[in-house]
Order: C-alpha cells, then structure tokens, then sequence
C-alpha cells in the first residue's frame, strides 16, 4: 500500500483527508500519463456513487484530466462494477470510481482502474502519489490538445443490458426484496430485476447526498430480513454504497453471507462440471464452518489475506473461477474484475431456479461455528506477532482445537492492533482461548 492508496483506492472524509485538490492532481497526472506521454488523447471513464460530495470529486477529476489533454466520458451515478466493465469493454485507457464504499456519507474514495477494468498496478498508483507530493512535472495541455468531458450515460445503460444478459431463466412470479442503501444501485437494480420479471419489492431507494448507507444496506441487513418477512417474499439482496457486494436474505429472514453465496453458487458450478481446478477461493477471515461444508462435498479452497484485491490476484495467477469475502465481495472471473452485487444476486437467483429449492435449503449445509474476535492494542505489531511465547500459545490453541475449530492471530492493516480470533464449538471455548492468547501478550509486555 502507498502513502495516499490502500487496497480499496484513497479513501478519507472528504476535503479534510481526501481533498478536491488530491482529486484535480489525480486526474492532472493521469491526463498526461495516459495521453500526452503516449503521444495520443487519453480516454478515461468516471462514475460515482449518491454522497454529497461525489459530485465535487466528479468535476475536479475531469478538470485535471482535461487540462492535461483527456477526454473524461462521464456515467454518472453508478457501481463500481459498471465501471469496471465498461473500461474493459470499451477500451477506455483507465477507469475512475467515486466512492466509500459502505462507509457513512462524510467519507469518500477515488478508486483507478486500469485498462482491463482491474485495480491499477501498485507501480502506476506509486506515480501518481509522487505527483500528488510535488516529486514530478507534469505539462499542461493547451490550444486543441485541451480535453473535453463525454456524457456517458450510454455506458451505464449497456452495462444494464449486460446484467440483464447474464440470466438463464425467467424470474416471473418470483418476489425479491432489494435494499439499494441509496447508493449507486438504487437507478439499476430495479431495472434489471424489473426486465427479468420478477415482483420487485425496493427499500432504501430514496438518496439524499447524506444517507447513503445510513442504517440501510448490506451493513444494516436487519431491516431487510424484517421487510422480507413482512412482505412474505421469496428472497432478499442487500447491497453496499457502491454496489460491489451483496449480502442476502432467505424466505424465513437468515442472513445469507458472503460465505453461504460462496457455498451454494461452488456446488451448483461444481454439480455443472464448470469449477475449474475444483477450488474457491477464500479470504483467513471466512467462517470454520464454511471449510467443513466444503469439505463434505469435496470442493477445495484457497485462502487469501483479507481484501477482495487479493482474491482477485489469487484467481488470476491460478485460473480459479470464484472467490470472495464473508462481507459480500464475491467475483465470479468469468464475468467481472471485480466484486458486482446485482451480479452476485442474480447468479443466486439462477442457482434457486434451476434446483426448485428455497435459499435456505441451499444455505442450510453452511453451519457458522461461534467466532469469538478482540482487538489488542500493542506497541509494535511485528514484534508482539513473532513473539516465540506468542506462537507458542497460538500452537497450543491450534492443536487444541484439531479439526473442531482454528484460531487466528493477524495484524490490523490500519491500527496499531493485533486480532486474535477463535472459532469452535461453542462460545465459552472461543472465549478461552481468545483470552488465553492475550494474556501471553499481556505478560510479555507487549500491550500499549
């Protein structure tokens, strides 16, 4: 990770740690990497999510990409999976999203994009930190070589017919809540579930620049499973501010996690003779209990550092075909670069149609273990980490628990923090061994 980028782009409360100045210097640099120094015209594509200050961020990008000679085609609100898919499929030099993601309306992000519609290389957002910092030059455009903004809401639309393409059946009589969160979903799943048939049943769909994720969506999922159930409806989706994952909600009001649409979506590919290499892949944070479903069916699995960056780097090198998070982020590699929610929604909606079973049949062989997780505030990550009595306890929980459980001790990427995590039979065994761990930390003079 860089100065500014972490693996979700450069994130922060806007106009105090993220800045329309950081933005104009984005786009200034990008204009003229993507342009001038190859001798040509840049194309770069931009959309956003609902927050207020999504707009603001939108013109100051487009006004360094077109002072430096771009042209910015602009789709307006939008995911960030459309994004994603239009800078691959119209063959747009790099890719700008908008957003926060799940976080509340004050923050916001700026995430690039390269030209498969991939997170741009760490080598290419290292350059871009160093113009931000004044380390390196860049000229202005001037006379015709001045760029231009594209209204692009033609993009969009395309990607709606994308969306609407990937189902193979009818979802006619099928009633679906969807919480858009008043997010970047709220103009296009309805649309997409509209088309296909189904009775749309929408909440949260009324953005205001200020509630976007505001007790809604994929983080609030509480107040979908309620309206699923009042409104006696056959499933549920629930998506975050951008629209890149997808949480959802079974006929009698279960959380469907991101670990259970892993589960039900692998053995459907499977049962299909379609899982490549006959693995999913996984972040170290997805519950014991999805391991021991997959292992009963006989699926494999990777696991990753927790981030969908790293999942999407591990399918690549290994040509696996689906992979995601517990929090929703699940990217089928067929189809997306990245994490879709309304993607992930309708494949789970194809898996419920062609085996005639309720989501909560498909889900019911993923029995989540009791997780118990405490955050230890230390004085170096590193060396409360690799602390030989620290691994020693860790060892000792490990063989403890055998095949009935794991524990997980890993460093917080953004906090002085380590977390110390158990999952097992039951919550009194996670709590002992959590704590057990801690005091060995504690003993050894490690916490702050």
């Amino acid at each position: 990770m860089g100065k500014y980028f972490g693996t979700d782009g450069f994130r922060g409360e806007a106009n105090k740690t993220l800045t329309f100045e950081h933005a104009i210097k984005i786009g200034r640099f990008l204009g003229w990497y993507y342009g001038e120094r190859e001798g040509k015209k840049a194309k770069v594509v931009i959309g956003k999510d609902t927050r207020r200050s999504s707009y603001m961020f939108e013109y100051a990008l487009c006004t360094g990409l077109m002072a430096s000679g771009a042209d910015a085609y602009i789709m307006h609100v939008t995911t960030t999976p459309s994004v994603a898919y239009i800078t691959r499929v119209d063959d747009f030099d790099c890719g700008i999203m908008i957003s926060a993601s799940h976080n509340p309306f004050y923050d916001n992000g700026i995430k690039l994009l390269n030209t498969k519609g991939e997170k741009m290389d760490e080598e290419t957002i290292l350059k871009v930190e160093d113009y931000i910092d004044g380390k390196v030059e860049v000229p202005v455009a001037d006379g015709s070589k001045i760029g231009r903004t594209v209204d692009y809401v033609a993009g969009r639309n395309r990607y709606i017919g994308y969306l609407i393409s990937m189902s193979r059946y009818s979802f006619k009589d099928v009633k679906v809540g969807l919480d858009v969160a008043n997010g970047a979903a709220w103009q296009i799943a309805k649309g997409v579930f509209d088309a296909l048939g189904a009775k749309t049943y929408v909440m949260n769909a009324d953005p205001d620049g200020y509630n976007i994720n505001t007790d809604c969506g994929s983080t609030h999922i509480e107040h979908l499973q309620k309206f699923v159930v009042e409104k006696g409806l056959d499933v549920g989706f629930a998506y975050d501010g951008d629209a890149d994952r997808c949480l959802a909600v079974d006929e009698k009001g279960n959380v469907i996690t991101g670990d259970h649409i892993l589960y039900i979506y692998g053995v459907y590919m499977k049962g299909r003779g379609k899982l490549l290499n006959n693995k999913i892949v996984t972040t170290v944070m997805s519950n014991f209990g999805l391991y021991k479903a997959l292992d009963k069916v006989g699926i494999e699995y990777e696991k990753t550092k927790v981030g969908d960056k790293y999942v999407y780097e591990n399918m690549v090198q290994n040509g696996h075909r689906i992979g995601g998070e517990q929090s929703g982020h699940i990217i089928f590699s067929k189809y997306e670069t990245t994490g879709d929610g309304i993607l992930t929604s309708l494949k789970l909606m194809e898996v419920m149609l062609a085996t005639k079973k309720p989501m909560s049949a498909l889900a019911a062989p993923v029995v989540f273990y009791p997780q118990v997780l405490k955050n230890v505030r230390v004085k170096s990550k590193p060396d409360a980490q690799n602390d030989p009595d620290v691994q020693a306890a860790v060892a000792k929980v490990a063989a403890e628990l055998g095949d009935e459980g794991r524990i997980l001790v890993r460093e917080s990427g953004t906090e002085p923090v380590i977390r110390v995590m158990v999952e097992a039979g039951s919550d009194d065994v996670c709590e002992k061994y959590v704590d057990y761990v801690i005091d060995v930390i504690r003993k050894k003079g490690h916490m702050e």
